[in-house]
């Protein structure tokens, strides 16, 4: 599957997506449609449709925004130093899309690695697990067994 950005699928994102992922904006903290869900499957870029993230790996930060423990792929994911709004953090952009995600910290659970990708949904697009394989994620089925 071939990934990247593209006019047409710029053009389709809501505003608010627009803001996110093209503007480096960021959604108030307990306003995104992801941060409180927990179904199995993806969260791919909104824009290219990269996978990014498994159910597996996101968890409860109370942070207000999606939190994730790693990415699916390290490969599908960009590090940048991001010194805005007086902070030292680091930036998270999707690979292929360049959209911009969200942050990373190394204040997550320790048992899962200590990372906490912290995501705006509006950069997500969520795929169901039944719908992985139809969409053509099927590869990534083995990272979203619901959790015990």
């Amino acid at each position: 599957m071939t990934y990247a950005k593209t006019q047409d699928a710029v053009a389709r994102l809501t505003d608010e997506q627009y803001r996110v992922t093209q503007e480096n904006g960021t959604e108030r903290a307990f306003t995104g449609v992801y941060d409180k869900h927990f179904e199995p499957g993806i969260y791919v870029d909104v824009v290219s449709g990269e996978p990014l993230f498994a159910s597996s790996a996101k968890y409860n930060s109370g942070c207000g925004w999606p939190a994730f423990s790693k990415p699916i792929d390290a490969a599908m994911v960009t590090e940048h130093f991001d010194a805005s709004h007086g902070m030292r953090r680091t930036e998270v952009r999707s690979a292929h899309g360049d959209s911009h995600l969200g942050h990373v910290f190394e204040d997550g659970p320790k048992e899962m690695g200590g990372l906490r990708y912290c995501i705006n949904s509006a950069s997500l697009r969520f795929v169901p697990r039944d719908a992985m394989a139809a969409e053509g994620y099927g590869d990534y089925l083995d990272q979203v067994e619901d959790k015990e």
